[in-house]
């Protein structure tokens, strides 16, 4: 599992490698623009920052944070996360490691769920979080700060239902009361634990969820990190196999899909000494067609294990114990599913990018070539010729010069219009409208605190937010129409070597707001009748939407500007390129007619000149040749080693 990890980050760092290379030489070689090296910078830091989120999803007392342990940290010699009987994830935990951050664990409190702002908003305000750091040369310190996460207190029933954590309309509330009539919920919001374990430093992100009712009330885990995760391990206990509230977070949150594993946990309840291994076997195969029949799966996708023992086994080296505990098949389940998926989604972003990448700078390389070319045949067509028709090419070459001028006015129409629907575009899908129209749902549901009225403002906003969408998308098309007009008029009429321009989609955007409005209808949509308590969670539901949508608008607009720039600069850069070349031309012309110089020794200048330039050609397909090896190298390292 180590292993595997680490050949995934080398294979990260083998096209980053590749790629810095390629970044290097074509900017010494000026074949780079303001918009080529934004696309580089861009896969650069999407490679660097790249990660791979694991989610353990499970009712309380059903080894999940014992799993955690045994699968990722049994290499560090104890348990890393507390694993005790009952409650002891009580918050939403992340563990990751950022080297910008020290050895610690943020701890974002409770209180804040009283504000319309989502956890996601609170990353980008360090000073809500409470930071306690983590001392890895003191094991028993550090276990104790863990203990944070399953840290609670009581409060009274007003508080916990200001926070959306108490149901008044449940019968089954007022049984957790205590003494004091007080609910007992968790001190924190979310945690995020900064360890440096090798799993982690190589980009692991694991998350833990609280028991499966927090699913339902923390819009976090709903929205964004359970849907978000690349695998998600969903675990029932062997004794007790899957319960109504099981079946319920599977069907409405998880589902069966790429990715999505279900644990058997706990089968060493089931060991018995009095019983032969070929029954015990049997009985959690029946345990194991039970639940894949109960949650439509094939028995295949249900992994029965022992996280306890599969930890004891690891920490003593008890191969034996290791091998009763079954947990190598989950492991090699879960990482044959989840690396190569990965893997595969960044080599079709990196191959597209490089494709788009290497268009770009073989065209600039080309139109040079071109230049070199025409300029060596019309000096080579001089020889042997006298002053008028030296003075003739001269005449000739101005003509050309003065059309290709009077072409750059159309071009100054074209980008008028460039700038009138490039700011329409901005009109429609920009942060103000964004943040406006966020305002207005939030002073909708104020006005009306009925399920309906509620539940029809926030319908209204997702009507809204496509339209946008739909109406960006109509400008990108009407963008890439008029520049592949003018890329093909100038491509026509002066000979540059122009592709298409890079059309441009906001379908990806649309279909993430269609899966937040999916996962909101599963969540609210069939209800009848909203209570006063739902009504308090849609909202925080909403504030959740809110966030999502606003970060999916950011990365549209920031896509956006990112294509403006791109498919209007090859055109440029090969305009000036060309009225370069005829400048030149013509000086060259008036120099052999004035006898400034001789033409042999032009002609020789100039074939140099396309010798270095066939070279530099050469040179850029072995670059780009080199990131396309190394994109697709790993592939074979990890099936050989498989």
């Amino acid at each position: 599992m180590v292993r595997d990890f680490e050949q995934y980050s080398a294979w990260r760092q083998g096209v980053v490698s590749a790629l810095k290379n390629y970044q290097a030489w074509v900017a010494g070689a000026s074949l780079t623009d303001a918009a080529t090296e934004q696309r580089i910078v861009r896969n650069l830091a999407r490679l660097e920052d790249d990660k791979l989120s694991v989610a353990f999803v499970a009712e309380f007392s059903r080894g999940k944070s014992e799993l955690i342990n045994a699968i990722f940290f049994a290499e560090y010699g104890q348990r890393i996360l507390p694993s005790a009987a009952g409650r002891t994830t009580m918050c939403p935990t992340e563990l990751l490691w950022d080297p910008a951050f020290p050895p610690s664990i943020r701890l974002l409190p409770i209180e804040t769920r009283a504000d319309n702002l989502s956890t996601s908003d609170y990353r980008e305000q360090p000073a809500a979080w409470t930071v306690l750091p983590l001392n890895l040369d003191a094991g028993a310190e550090m276990q104790e700060a863990f203990k944070q996460v399953s840290k609670t207190r009581y409060v009274p029933v007003e508080e916990a239902k200001r926070y959306g954590l108490y149901d008044e309309d449940d019968p089954d509330m007022p049984a957790t009361l205590d003494e004091h009539g007080q609910v007992e919920i968790s001190h924190w919001r979310h945690a995020i634990i900064n360890f440096p374990h090798p799993l982690l430093k190589q980009g692991l992100v694991i998350l833990d969820t609280p028991g499966l009712n927090a699913i339902g009330t923390e819009p976090e885990l709903t929205l964004n990190l359970i849907p978000n995760a690349h695998a998600v391990l969903f675990i029932l206990a062997a004794d007790t196999g899957v319960t109504k509230s099981d079946i319920e977070v599977w069907r409405n949150h998880i589902g069966a899909g790429a990715g999505r594993l279900v644990v058997l946990n706990k089968i060493d309840s089931m060991w018995d000494e009095l019983r032969s291994e070929e029954d015990v076997n049997a009985e959690i195969e029946r345990q194991q067609a039970n639940v894949a029949h109960v949650l439509s799966l094939e028995p295949g996708q249900v992994f029965p294990v022992s996280a306890q023992k599969a930890l004891v086994g690891k920490i003593n080296h008890d191969v034996e114990l290791q091998a009763r505990s079954r947990l190598h098949a989950l492991e090699g389940a879960l990482f044959n599913e989840l690396i190569p998926a990965k893997k595969e989604i960044v080599r079709k972003q990196l191959s597209d990018e490089l494709q788009a990448l290497n268009t770009a700078q073989l065209g600039m390389l080309n139109g040079r070539i071109r230049g070199i070319v025409e300029q060596l045949h019309e000096l080579k067509s001089l020889r042997g010729k006298n002053q008028s028709v030296v003075a003739h090419m001269m005449r000739r070459i101005d003509v050309e010069k003065k059309e290709f001028d009077a072409s750059l006015f159309k071009l100054q129409a074209t980008r008028a219009v460039f700038t009138r629907l490039s700011t329409e575009l901005y009109t429609c899908m920009g942060m103000d409208i964004v943040r406006d129209d966020i305002e207005l749902v939030r002073e909708e549901m104020q006005r009306s605190r009925f399920f309906t009225g509620v539940r029809e403002a926030v319908r209204g906003y997702f009507e809204r937010t496509r339209a946008n969408l739909d109406a960006a998308e109509f400008k990108t098309v009407e963008i890439t129409e008029m520049m592949g007009v003018m890329y093909r008029r100038f491509s026509s009429e002066h000979g540059l070597t122009l592709a298409l321009p890079m059309p441009f989609s906001l379908e990806p955007y649309r279909d993430e707001l269609a899966s937040i409005e999916t996962i909101y209808s599963k969540t609210f949509g069939t209800a009848t009748l909203l209570t006063t308590s739902r009504v308090t969670l849609m909202e925080k539901f909403f504030d959740t939407i809110a966030s999502r949508v606003r970060g999916c608008f950011k990365s549209a607009n920031n896509d956006a500007e990112a294509w403006l720039k791109v498919i209007m600069a090859p055109l440029e850069a090969q305009i000036r390129q060309h009225k370069d070349q005829l400048k030149h031309r013509l000086a060259s012309i008036q120099r052999i007619h004035g006898a400034t110089d001789s033409l042999e020794q032009k002609i020789d200048a100039f074939e140099r000149s396309q010798q270095e330039l066939e070279a530099q050609k050469a040179r850029l397909n072995e670059l780009a040749g080199a990131i396309s090896i190394a994109i697709n190298a790993e592939f074979v390292a990890l099936d050989a080693a498989a």
